[in-house]
C-alpha cells in the first residue's frame, strides 16, 4: 500500500489537483483529465487519497515537526533535550512558545502543510461529490467517506495545537484567500457531522479490498475517530477570552457528546471486526512487520513512505552509532518522562515495552541515566529491513488502536451510567496487562468501580499506562483540565525520584548491569522498588553506574525545564508569525498570552 499510494500520487499531480492555495486562483488549463474524469473514475480518484496523505509525509507536516514536538511535555512523555530549554525544539514543549520559532515559523511549515492537506481534500469531495456516482459506486463511495475521515484527522490536530482555527470546508476562492480564526465548536460540529456521513460511505476492516490495510480508512476508524473527537469536544480548552472552560453550545452539551462516544465505540465493539492483540508487546511489533492487516487491534496507521517517515528516527530507541539493525545514529529526541517507569506495577506487561533504560552502542545495548528514557515501543531491531536512509525510516505513525475505543468507551459510558456498566471495557485493557494475573486485576476493578469519581480517576491514570510514547496524553490533559496540576505533579515527583524520597525511597542510588553471553542485550538490577545497593553489589555484576536524572553541567534543572510558563495558559502554539504577516490581517493570536 506505501508504494501504491505514492504511485498514484505521480498520476493525480499531472491534473493540478495537488496545486497550491495559491495556485487554485489562477485559471485551469483545460485537459483530458480534468475533474469530471478524475472523479467518475475510481483508478483515477484513488489519488486524492494519496494528495492528502503526500502532505502528511512533506519534511514539516506530521513527518519532521507535529509527531516530534507535539505531545510533549506532559506526565508521561518528555523532549529528552529539555535541558536546552532556550532552543527553538525545547520551546515547542516547554510552554514557551514564540511566534517566531525557528522550527516552525516558515512559509512551508506545519500549519501550512496542514491546509495544504486540507485544501487537497475539499478539492476532492468537491470533485467526487459533483461527478462521482457516489449511490451506485461503492469504490466512489469508499473514497469519499476516505476524504472526509483525512480531512477530520487534519482537523481534529489542528484544534489540538492551535485551538481556535480558519474553517475551511471548501476550495478557497477570491473571496476565501483570507479568513480568520473561528469558533472551535463550529469545527467540532462539522467534523462530527462529516465522520457521521463518512460512517456509511466507508466499509469495515476486510469488508471489502479497499479496507483490508490499516493504511487505508475503515469504519472502525471513522466511528473511533467521531468518537475521540466527542470528548475533545465535550472537555475544557483554554478559550480567545482567557479562560478555560468547556463548551457553551447546546449542540456540544457533556452529555450529547458522550452519548455520541458511547454509541460508536459500542458500534465498534459489537462489530467484531477489531480486537486486542494477545500481548501488549505484539502490537508494536505487528506495527513495525509492516503488514497492514487490517481488522486486528490497530485501527489506522498514517502512511509513510519508506524515505519519508520519522517515527523511529525521533520517538524511537536510540542507535547511537550505525549497526545490523540500521545506518542511522538517531531516536530517542523525546522519552517517557522518568517518573513513568515508576508509575507501572513491576508485573505489567506494558512497562518494560514503554520505557527502556538503555540504548544502543556498536550494536550493543548499553544504560542511558534516569534523565533519558527511551520509547520501546518504536524500534529500529523490530523493522524487518535495514534502514539505509540517514534521514527517515519509513514506519507508519500509530495513530488508533482497538484498546483506545475500549477505554473512550469505559469513560463516556461511566459518565452516562455509571461505572458498573462502564467496567468490563476497563477491564478488558487491565486484563492483557496483567495476563494471568486475575486476582491483582479484580483488585483493581473493584477499587476502580466503588464510585463514579474513582472510576475517571482510575482512566486517567489507565490511559497514562496504556498510551505513553503515542502523543495521546497532552490532549488528554487538556480536555480533563489537568494538564497544569498533572505537570506540576510529575515536577514534584522528578525531584523525590532524584533524592530518593517518599515513594522512591527504597531505590538503590546505582544500576548493576552485565551483557549477556548474546553479545547485545543488556541485564540490570536496581531498577525496581526494593532493590538495594547492596544486594546489587553482591550479586557480582561487571558494571555499576548511579542513576541520577541531574547533569553536572546543567543550567536547569529537569523539573524546571518541563515547563517555563503556566501550562494552563499555555494550552496552544502561537500561529506563526509568517502566517500572520500574509494573512491581510485577519490571523492574530489575540487572546493568548505569547511571549516573544
Amino acid at each position: 500500500m506505501k508504494k501504491l499510494l505514492y504511485n498514484i500520487l505521480a498520476v493525480f499531480s499531472l491534473v493540478g489537483v495537488l496545486s497550491s492555495c495559491d495556485d487554485t486562483l489562477d485559471a485551469p488549463t483545460k485537459s483530458a483529465l480534468d475533474e469530471s474524469v478524475i472523479f467518475s473514475n475510481p483508478s483515477l480518484a484513488e489519488g486524492a487519497v494519496a494528495g492528502i496523505i503526500h502532505s502528511f509525509g512533506e519534511t514539516n507536516s506530521y513527518r519532521g515537526r507535529f509527531l516530534v514536538y507535539y505531545g510533549v511535555n506532559t506526565d508521561c512523555e518528555v523532549r529528552n533535550g529539555l535541558r536546552d530549554f532556550n532552543a527553538d525544539g525545547a520551546r515547542l514543549v516547554n510552554y514557551n512558545t514564540n511566534v517566531g520559532n525557528g522550527q516552525m515559523n516558515s512559509e512551508n511549515n506545519a500549519w501550512a502543510m496542514f491546509y495544504q492537506g486540507i485544501e487537497r481534500a475539499n478539492m476532492a469531495i468537491r470533485g467526487l461529490r459533483t461527478y462521482g456516482d457516489v449511490g451506485n459506486n461503492p469504490q466512489l463511495a469508499q473514497l469519499l467517506g476516505e476524504v472526509l475521515t483525512l480531512r477530520a484527522v487534519v482537523y481534529s490536530d489542528l484544534v489540538k495545537a492551535w485551538g481556535d482555527v480558519p474553517a475551511r470546508f471548501e476550495p478557497v476562492n477570491t473571496e476565501t484567500v483570507y479568513l480568520a480564526r473561528e469558533d472551535r465548536d463550529i469545527i467540532y460540529m462539522q467534523l462530527l457531522d462529516d465522520l457521521e456521513e463518512a460512517a456509511e460511505l466507508v466499509a469495515w476492516p476486510n469488508e471489502t479490498s479497499m479496507t483490508r490495510s490499516t493504511e487505508r480508512v475503515n469504519k472502525a476508524f471513522v466511528k473511533g475517530l467521531r468518537a475521540r473527537i466527542a470528548l475533545s469536544a465535550a472537555g475544557y480548552g483554554l478559550r480567545q477570552d482567557g479562560t478555560i472552560r468547556r463548551s457553551s453550545h447546546p449542540e456540544l452539551e457533556p452529555a450529547k457528546m458522550y452519548a455520541i462516544v458511547k454509541k460508536e465505540c459500542l458500534d465498534v465493539i459489537n462489530s467484531g471486526t477489531a480486537h486486542l492483540e494477545p500481548s501488549f508487546e505484539g502490537v508494536f511489533k505487528a506495527l513495525h512487520s509492516e503488514g497492514f492487516e487490517a481488522g486486528r487491534e490497530i485501527l489506522w496507521e498514517m502512511p509513510f513512505s519508506e524515505g519519508r517517515g520519522r517515527v523511529i528516527f525521533d520517538l524511537g530507541l536510540r542507535h547511537t552509532t550505525s549497526d545490523k539493525y540500521t545506518g542511522q545514529n538517531r531516536g530517542g529526541t523525546n522519552g517517557p518522562n522518568p517518573i513513568m517507569f515508576y508509575e507501572y506495577d513491576v508485573e505489567d506487561a506494558r512497562r518494560d515495552v514503554t520505557c527502556v533504560p538503555y540504548e544502543w552502542t556498536d550494536g550493543v545495548q548499553v544504560p542511558t541515566n534516569n534523565g533519558r528514557w527511551m520509547f520501546g515501543k518504536y524500534r529500529y531491531e523490530w523493522l524487518p529491513r535495514r534502514v539505509t536512509s540517514t534521514n527517515d525510516d519509513g514506519l507508519n505513525w500509530l495513530y488508533m488502536r482497538y484498546s483506545d475505543v475500549l477505554l473512550m468507551a469505559a469513560e463516556a459510558i461511566n459518565e452516562l451510567d455509571g461505572p458498573t456498566a462502564a467496567a468490563p471495557y476497563l477491564r478488558q485493557v487491565r486484563e492483557r496487562a496483567f495476563p494471568g494475573n486475575s486476582a491483582k486485576v479484580d483488585a483493581f476493578m473493584s477499587a476502580a468501580t466503588a464510585s463514579k469519581e474513582a472510576f475517571f480517576n482510575a482512566i486517567v491514570d489507565e490511559r497514562a499506562l496504556e498510551f505513553t510514547g503515542e502523543m495521546l496524553r497532552k490532549g488528554d490533559l487538556i480536555r480533563w483540565n489537568k494538564l497544569g496540576s498533572k505537570l506540576a505533579e510529575a515536577k514534584d515527583k522528578l525531584q523525590q525520584l532524584e533524592n530518593r524520597e517518599g515513594k522512591y525511597a527504597d531505590l538503590p542510588a546505582s544500576i548493576y548491569f552485565n551483557t549477556l553471553a548474546d553479545g547485545e542485550t543488556l541485564e540490570i538490577y536496581g531498577l525496581n522498588f526494593g532493590d538495594t545497593d547492596e544486594e546489587g553489589a553482591a550479586l557480582g555484576y561487571s558494571e555499576t553506574k548511579t542513576w541520577k536524572i541531574a547533569s553536572s553541567d546543567e543550567t536547569i534543572t529537569f523539573w524546571d525545564a518541563l515547563y517555563l510558563r503556566n501550562p494552563d495558559i499555555q494550552h496552544y502554539w502561537p500561529i506563526w508569525q509568517v502566517f500572520i504577516e500574509s494573512s491581510n490581517n485577519m490571523l492574530t493570536n489575540d487572546g493568548f498570552d505569547f511571549p516573544n
